[in-house]
């Protein structure tokens, strides 16, 4: 229920990220016939991380292919399956284990441990920076957590008196209506973590973030709860896979 790792810009950090997390060389099955300083592991210690692609910094996670496919292009399968490396950021075991080549628990155990180290570095940077009241960046950290979810989640970003993350939660699941989210649930949290603010956020798993009229009515109900104790409802974010909605952006957080 809990879900503190995580989000900023995707692409920029995963990349530092899979550079750093990666200990083992990859091997150039299949890749014998390309120069030797276009092997993704060579390119990336001649040019650095930034000169390669989404799928030349996973080949060198997965270091090998399977037969008849060689690592690129395993990678690039794996990419597509995930719709994009923040699919993949936000993917799970279960996933992951239809893929061909990532059906051992071996392989999937070192990607998955990659990804959360993304999802961990990112969360630190967002501990360590004021202003998660800022609805991109906010979106993004909330994205890697929510939008692949097969079910709706509701989760909350507790924030400090500086808008620095303390933590997110997912305090519930299912169907989500003004009856299934508890307002007095919210309130326990925010003052047990000593939040001065908060972010709602959830998902859509219809893959269209529009807000509806009840998610409106649902932030102006835990606005109007929260207000009470003084604790600010600065957002309520709606994503789906590759979509976010910032109610604050469009103008329409209700007016308490």
């Amino acid at each position: 229920r809990v879900a503190r790792p995580c989000g900023t810009k995707g692409g920029a950090l995963a990349a530092s990220i899979l550079h750093s997390a990666t200990r083992s060389p990859d091997s150039a099955m299949g890749l014998h016939h390309l120069p030797a300083q276009s092997l993704p592991r060579e390119k990336l210690l001649t040019r650095g991380a930034a000169s390669l692609s989404d799928a030349e910094l996973l080949a060198i996670v997965l270091r090998t292919g399977t037969a008849g496919r060689n690592v690129l292009l395993m990678a690039q399968d794996v990419l597509d399956h995930c719709n994009g490396l923040a699919g993949l950021l936000s993917a799970d075991a279960a996933q992951l284990k239809p893929l061909k080549g990532l059906g051992g628990s071996a392989k999937r155990a070192e990607l998955l441990a990659v990804m959360e180290l993304a999802r961990r570095a990112v969360a630190q940077q967002l501990q360590q920076r004021a202003d998660l009241g800022n609805p991109e960046l906010a979106a993004h950290y909330v994205q890697m957590h929510l939008a692949h979810k097969p079910h709706e989640c509701f989760a909350v970003l507790f924030l400090d008196t500086q808008h620095r993350l303390i933590c997110m939660e997912t305090l519930f699941t299912g169907t989500l209506d003004q009856a299934s989210v508890y307002p007095r649930e919210v309130a326990a949290r925010a003052l047990l973590l000593r939040a001065a603010s908060v972010v709602l956020a959830h998902n859509h798993p219809s893959g269209n973030p529009d807000p509806s009229a009840a998610d409106i009515a649902l932030t102006r109900r835990l606005q109007q709860a929260l207000a009470l104790l003084d604790i600010s409802v600065l957002d309520h974010l709606i994503v789906a896979q590759g979509h976010a909605v910032s109610l604050a952006q469009r103008g329409l957080m209700p007016l308490v």
